[in-house]
């Protein structure tokens, strides 16, 4: 339109010189006026209405969804949305706007989801995509400018566009992919996979061998390392279903729920002390670590797990589990002695909103605690009304360990063991009664004749020993003060040991079936209440209004089953999603999702949507069993693929996003600690539940404690040597051992453990204490089972156990070389040069990395 004016003024300028000459042209000259005067109105009435279609119907999608990343001075892409010749120069991939053809523009493929998909978040409402083809149809009229709001351009709303987002529609099971290349299909996994390699012109390695295979599905199901004799039983095996069998027989093993129940652990911040100055321990916190551990061993059905968790004293059947679920609750951090009471009391609501809502839905909600989430669509609003689902539950104490008790700890004892139990109680309370009254006697027989300062000393009764002491053979005789010590010693004794129930348990509580209201707390602060909020779930998620019945014995007011019920509904298209991922995860070192805590706007989108939309379905179809979730990938030949690199699909996809191959990883501080206790044969294994171990802590580091060494007992062996998972977990002294490899941080949920390499592992992997003595049990070990001390077949046993494989006849004899240069070059005995061999057995890479 701008030509056509352009060109018509080029020939009124011509007409005017022609008048000049001769005015024969004038009449010519009036009607080409004319015509140039109704086509400028003509091109300004269309430029004006185009500018209305653009201010009222689009505008508003690249205000919501476009101009977040393609604006300022550094867009996305290079292509900056906001003025429009940017629009037509395009960015990085050419014109976004084809003016002649506008229909085969880029920016409109791209909101199609026909090559690039924008915007990310989820595809727009087909009403928004008509907006956008009419405008670029009109030719793309806008002003010369559009300006953007500086405050991040606003949070993200709930609309049409934020609802559809990928992670928040609806579960539906997709088509299988039917890949050209199918007979490397074991299973839909494989389909879905080979699918997306065949589209980016690439092929799955081949099958790890069978000694890669035993060793990997070990690790993986069970955390420990298998033994030499497991490894040939599996290799020497052609049976065509030796691989099944193997998977089952691994499935139904006990050590299976002890090395899952540390994923699940790792999620819900699970410790046994509550943090801050004291750090005291939590009582009876190690049932609910059993409770998992169970829990997966029989294969609990993932929906009825998270049931118990979040409301396990509130269900139709209460039952000790269900209760001892509920600690889920009391994992957290509690400070016994807060500035501001109010905003500790809410700091502890906020833990388990971040908890329950990350862990179980992948939505960060407690960012939204002071404000409305900037970067998913979750209202400020929707925290509070989250929050209002655990409004009425106790803190966990007020100050001391008896309110701990009062808020936190419920009975689980049977009538009959309760009874038992109260009668050991009576017993107790009538002996210390006893013994009080007899010391009492001697006392009152002893005060009148004190004087000066030893009436003060008499006051306070742990002098009372002391002072008395003073006046035996004047006041008392010997076997009278012997009698009052040792009624004494029996007093204090009990006194610091009241009998306790073991059938108790950490748990939930509630105050009643009232609740208190929910006000949205005005940037977050306790002592600022706005409007009251009712309980509701993610407006985004289009949930309905929750129905809330409280219980019948009235301790609680129904609202955390009417949460967990709405959570594991098959309508709400996270919980299935988010776990799926998980397991997906837990198996392959990192999910179709990596953000595996945030399925929100700015996570991570999912490598394979597809494959992870048919997970979910597929784990509500399988009665959300989690181990039939394991016998689905672990048949797969996608996991069973070698973690081998080939130049090709290395080049093109160095992170491995495809899954062309399987990835090699370091083994967890666990499985690392498990393992070196595992092949120098000190595991103790048969010892599974029960309170926690304490294994030695150098006293360097027991000494940095507020309160050195307290809080950290120690245990004996052989307890001392079972399995990582039992281990005391205080939040102001981890392990060193463990913490140097990276074990989880348990003040906050924690989603993945990064693999770090720093100079502490390499220290404590040579030079710990605890590796000196392992190498010294190994050298042990050795010797029992080579008992002539025959050094080539000690080297063999050896390098068999750590690898779980043959070593080479070049690997023997640089065993054996090294043990005969510690001897001669440096004096060693035999025992210290075993040893030290077996020490260099330990650190070798291929024990501590699978494939």
């Amino acid at each position: 339109m701008q030509q056509k004016r352009n060109n018509h003024r080029r020939h009124a300028s011509i007409l005017l010189t022609l008048t000049a000459i001769s005015g024969l042209l004038t009449a010519a000259w009036s009607g080409v006026s004319n015509v140039v005067a109704e086509e400028a109105k003509q091109a300004s009435e269309a430029d004006a209405s185009g500018l209305a279609f653009f201010e009222s119907d689009v505008l508003p999608i690249l205000e919501t969804q476009c101009f977040r990343c393609h604006s300022g001075a550094e867009p996305k892409g290079g292509l900056d949305l906001t003025v429009r010749e940017h629009i037509l120069k395009g960015g990085d991939s050419g014109p976004a706007v084809d003016l002649k053809d506008p229909a085969s523009s880029l920016l409109l493929e791209a909101v199609n989801y026909e090559s690039y998909e924008m915007p990310p978040t989820g595809k727009l409402a087909p009403k928004q995509i008509a907006a956008i083809s009419s405008w670029l149809k009109r030719g793309v009229p806008m002003p010369a400018h559009v300006e953007v709001a500086d405050e991040g351009h606003g949070e993200p709303q709930v609309n049409e566009t934020t609802k559809n987002h990928w992670a928040f529609r609806p579960v539906e099971q997709p088509p299988v992919p039917q890949p050209s290349a199918g007979g490397w299909v074991a299973n839909p996994i494989d389909a879905f996979v080979l699918a997306r390699l065949e589209e980016a012109g690439m092929q799955p390695n081949p099958e790890a061998d069978r000694r890669t295979l035993v060793r990997r599905l070990y690790y993986d199901l069970l955390g420990l390392p298998p033994t030499p004799d497991q490894v040939r039983a599996f290799v020497e095996d052609d049976s065509p279903d030796a691989w099944e069998r193997l998977v089952e027989e691994l499935l139904d093993s006990p050590h299976y729920g002890e090395h899952w129940a540390r994923y699940w652990l790792d999620l819900v911040r699970y410790a046994e002390s509550n943090s801050f100055e004291r750090d005291n321990p939590k009582p009876f916190v190690w049932k609910y670590r059993d409770y998992v551990i169970r829990s997966l061993n029989d294969d609990k059905p993932y929906d009825q797990f998270l049931l118990e968790q979040l409301a396990g004293d509130e269900l139709d059947e209460v039952t000790p589990d269900t209760i001892i679920a509920t600690g889920f609750y009391r994992l957290g951090l509690w400070d016994d002695e807060p500035a501001d009471p109010l905003l500790a009391y809410y700091d502890g609501l906020d833990d388990i909103v971040a908890t329950t809502s990350q862990g179980f839905l992948g939505l960060t909600m407690n960012c939204c605690r002071c404000h409305s989430h900037k970067l998913d669509p979750i209202p400020h609003e929707d925290y509070y009304r989250f929050l209002a689902f655990f409004r009425n539950v106790k803190h966990y104490g007020v100050r001391n360990e008896q309110s701990v008790y009062e808020a936190s700890i419920r009975s689980i004892a049977t009538p009959e063991e309760q009874r038992q139990f109260q009668e050991e109680q009576a017993a107790y309370e009538a002996r210390v009664s006893e013994l009080r009254g007899q010391l009492n006697a001697v006392e009152k027989l002893i005060r009148p004749h004190l004087k000066g300062g030893e009436r003060d000393d008499f006051k306070r009764d742990s002098q009372r020993l002391q002072v008395i002491r003073e006046h035996i053979g004047e006041l008392i005789t010997q076997e009278e003060f012997d009698r009052y010590a040792r009624d004494r010693k029996e007093w204090t004794d009990l006194r610091n040991h009241p009998p306790t129930s073991a059938q108790q348990a950490l748990c939930v509580k509630e105050d009643g079936a009232e609740c208190p209201p929910t006000n949205v707390l005005l940037r977050g602060n306790p002592h600022v209440p706005g409007d009251v909020v009712e309980p509701g779930f993610p407006t985004v998620l289009s949930a309905p209004e929750p129905e809330i019945v409280p219980p019948a014995h009235g301790e609680s007011s129904g609202r955390r089953r009417a949460l967990a019920e709405w959570i594991v509904d098959d309508s709400n298209p996270l919980a299935a999603r988010v776990m799926a991922n998980r397991i997906w995860q837990w198996h392959f070192g990192r999910g179709l999702v990596r953000t595996p805590n945030n399925f929100g706007l700015q996570g991570e989108k999912p490598t394979h949507p597809e494959l992870l939309d048919w997970l979910a379905a597929e784990f509500i179809n399988r009665g959300w069993s989690i181990k039939s979730m394991h016998r689905l990938i672990l048949n797969s030949n996608t996991y069973r693929m070698s973690s081998q690199a080939r130049e090709e699909p290395l080049a093109a996809d160095p992170q491995n996003d495809l899954l062309w191959r399987f990835d090699m990883r370091r083994l967890r501080a666990e499985e690392i600690r498990d393992s070196i206790l595992a092949v120098n044969g000190s595991l103790t294994l048969e010892k599974m539940y029960g309170p926690s171990i304490y294994v030695k802590i150098p006293e360097a580091v027991l000494a940095g404690q507020s309160r050195p060494g307290q809080g950290w007992g120690n245990t004996p062996l052989p307890d001392r040597n079972r399995r990582s998972v039992y281990i005391h977990v205080k939040r102001s002294l981890p392990v060193p051992f463990l913490a140097a490899f990276d074990s989880a941080d348990t003040d906050f949920t924690c989603p993945v453990r990064f693999a770090t390499t720093q100079p502490t592992q390499a220290l404590g992997m040579l030079n710990s204490d605890f590796l000196n003595e392992q190498a010294a049990e190994f050298a042990a070990f050795l010797n029992e089972q080579v008992p002539d001390g025959e050094r080539r077949k000690q080297v063999q046993v050896a390098l068999q156990r750590t690898l779980q494989r043959q070593p080479s006849e070049d690997e023997v004899q640089r065993g054996v070389d090294l043990i005969e240069r510690l001897q001669t070059q440096h004096q060693l005995d035999d025992a210290k040069a075993l040893k030290y061999f077996c020490l260099m057995a330990l650190n070798l890479n291929e024990f501590i990395y699978l494939d």
